[in-house]
């Protein structure tokens, strides 16, 4: 298929590699630019979204936020300029699921298919191709789409209509971050009584408490590293999301509040960028105790 991709980030970028890999020619744009590496035989770099659309049947982006989807979609030389009738828009952000039920009817008046398709799982995930896709879609443009998400991704779930990936994203950050502040806690208590950590990470992982949390993130706690799989200012962006959708349903989210407070803990201390699991320095702060290994 001829795929237009646009955002070649941290996760977009080794996405669009395994679509490559699949066979599927792209055609990129990003505005960092696009890599030198992904220029050349099935792979063409465009000036700007509405070239990507004019080039390929399917659009995919994956930028950070509902703005950037917004102007990507919908701004000066944006991808719905570029599209004709019967192609089809994927978007793979995590956004706001009230806005992409808006970009996708604003999409469908021009005769076009729109998909939204988070995922979880990861720089690694990307890098990979094992992410979980969560799609909100009709089953024709599910059908689509298919062959390019068995591409990125391990397991993929037509969740329902559009708008209801997001939605099912929007929850998954949810227990992903009350996750990590979990883990946090857990580790601190058990450092601090004298325990060490990487062994009770071991033990833990053998029972009810195991978690990709527990596996992946409590590792990085331990050892101290926090080069980001996925930045901390994302997953506050997914929360707020999460936070204010529940106001307009009258929903109480209190877990979710806490663990945003834990994140603008760590806004305070300039940690922004990096990788979410950094949220245990919160709780070390308050606790006045650092995880430490014994060995």
């Amino acid at each position: 298929m001829k795929v237009g991709f646009i955002g070649l980030g941290l996760m977009g970028l080794p996405m669009a590699q395994n679509l490559r890999k699949a066979g599927h020619e792209l055609f990129l744009h990003s505005r960092s630019g696009v890599p030198a590496d992904l220029q050349g035989e099935g792979m063409t770099a465009c000036g700007s979204p509405a070239e990507v659309a004019s080039k390929a049947e399917a659009v995919i982006t994956m930028v950070p936020d509902t703005p950037d989807v917004e102007k990507v979609l919908f701004g000066e030389n944006g991808v719905a300029s570029g599209l004709s009738s019967g192609k089809l828009v994927i978007d793979m952000s995590s956004i706001s699921p009230v806005a992409t039920k808006d970009f996708a009817k604003r999409i469908g008046e021009l005769g076009c298919g729109y998909v939204d398709a988070p995922v979880s799982g990861g720089d690694i995930g990307a890098k990979a191709a094992t992410l979980t896709i969560m799609v909100g879609a009709s089953e024709t443009d599910f059908e689509r789409a298919r062959p390019l998400f068995e591409a990125m991704g391990k397991t993929i779930t037509l969740v329902g209509d559009v708008g209801s990936g997001q939605t099912c994203k929007v929850a998954n950050q949810i227990i992903v971050a009350l996750n990590i502040e979990a883990v946090s806690e857990a580790l601190v208590f058990a450092s601090k009584a004298g325990a060490d950590p990487v062994r009770v990470r071991q033990a833990l992982m053998g029972g009810f408490a195991n978690s990709r949390v527990l596996e992946v993130h409590a590792e990085r706690m331990i050892n101290r590293t926090f080069k980001p799989g996925f930045r901390t200012r994302l997953h506050m962006k997914d929360l707020e999301v999460a936070l204010s959708n529940a106001r307009a349903l009258g929903v109480s989210l209190p877990g979710t509040a806490l663990a945003q407070q834990m994140f603008n803990s760590c806004v305070a201390a300039g940690e922004l960028d990096e990788d979410d699991s950094i949220m245990c320095k919160a709780i070390e702060r308050l606790s006045g105790h650092e995880i430490t290994k014994k060995s």
